[in-house]
């Protein structure tokens, strides 16, 4: 399952997951010691919008600084003192965790890696670590604050029977909720969840325009006006009682000719290159409206009650928590 950056998935994350305020640079420390092992880094999504890890540099005395994912069922915010707890984790077990590259595709095997070290520091511990009493109060900046675990059993309380399931479950996190549900158990709260559609536009390539000349034959008549020379030759007979020649030399015999130079026009049809027509090629933007329309689902509150108790429906939100998306 892809996981995002959120300021790639979400330009407007600031306000749309953490009321304005922006989670990146907040320090964080361990719950259990209060040491500083380094600050949010950055913030990782999932491809339904849902807050699955904080990436922290860790601080140069923990080897210099190596980025690593923190699930956020392990993480919770203390508003009032701008931090991070980590809880149940140890310095030693944080340097255990596998480094993280900004550049890097986060798969399941890496994922692996890294539920791995959690898995082991929970194994580690019989019983849970209790949180401070700052952290106890604290309220979560953006996040819901995941309360520390009973000390009496290891084992998470139960979810209400009658909590709704996500929407759009997503079963390899669902499956280990103390890494990554986000939950508020001081007020019971029920999470609703909807369905929205989400427009987003991308480019893409969908074809090519190839431009090119090509040659093309006809037959292509031309007429040309030519003049041409032709001898006309005139005879004319019986002349009246004829003509008598007075030429001493004068005889009938061969030998008397004339020239005539005739001339005629000939066309010369040759052929030549002129341009005739200009290409101008250009790309324009044009601006289209696509509308979709989909089927989206939306969780209501049903409340079943027996006999006759007093119930107080009312609106209940904290100016700095703000419940996941």
């Amino acid at each position: 399952m892809a996981l995002y950056k959120i300021g790639d998935r979400y330009p407007d994350y600031k306000n749309r997951y953490f009321d304005g305020n922006d989670l990146k640079g907040t320090d964080v420390y361990l719950g259990n010691t209060h040491d500083k092992v380094g600050s949010v880094h950055d913030v990782l999504i999932s491809e339904a919008g849902r807050i699955r890890y904080l990436v922290m540099a860790m601080g140069s005395w923990l080897g210099g600084q190596k980025k690593v994912l923190l699930p956020i069922g392990r993480c919770v915010d203390a508003p009032t003192e701008s931090r991070i707890y980590l809880r149940d984790m140890t310095q030693e077990q944080v340097k255990q965790l596998p480094k993280y590259d900004s550049d890097m595709t986060v798969d399941h095997d890496y994922e692996e890696r890294v539920r791995d070290v959690y898995r082991e520091a929970s194994a580690e511990t019989s019983v849970p670590v209790e949180m401070s009493a700052p952290v106890e109060g604290a309220g979560v900046i953006g996040l819901t604050r995941p309360a520390p675990a009973p000390m009496a059993a290891p084992a998470p309380t139960p979810a209400p029977a009658h909590r709704p399931e996500p929407v759009e479950p997503e079963p390899v996190y669902d499956r280990e909720p103390d890494l990554y549900e986000m939950r508020d158990r001081d007020h019971n709260r029920i999470r609703l969840y909807e369905e929205r559609l989400v427009a987003d536009k991308h480019r893409e390539k969908v074809g090519d325009v190839r431009i090119k000349k090509h040659i093309v034959t006809n037959e292509a008549d031309v007429s040309v006006p030519v003049q041409k020379e032709k001898v006309v030759i005139e005879v004319e007979t019986n002349l009246a009682g004829g003509t008598r020649v007075n030429a001493p030399d004068a005889r009938i015999g061969e030998g008397d000719s004339r020239e005539i130079d005739v001339y005629a026009e000939r066309p010369d049809i040759r052929k030549e290159t002129v341009a005739y027509q200009e290409v101008n090629v250009r790309k324009e933007v044009e601006q289209d409206v696509v509308t979709a329309r989909e089927t989206v689902r939306r969780e209501e509150l049903e409340v079943d009650a027996e006999g006759n108790p007093a119930i107080d429906d009312r609106p209940n939100r904290h100016p700095n928590h703000l419940e996941q998306r």
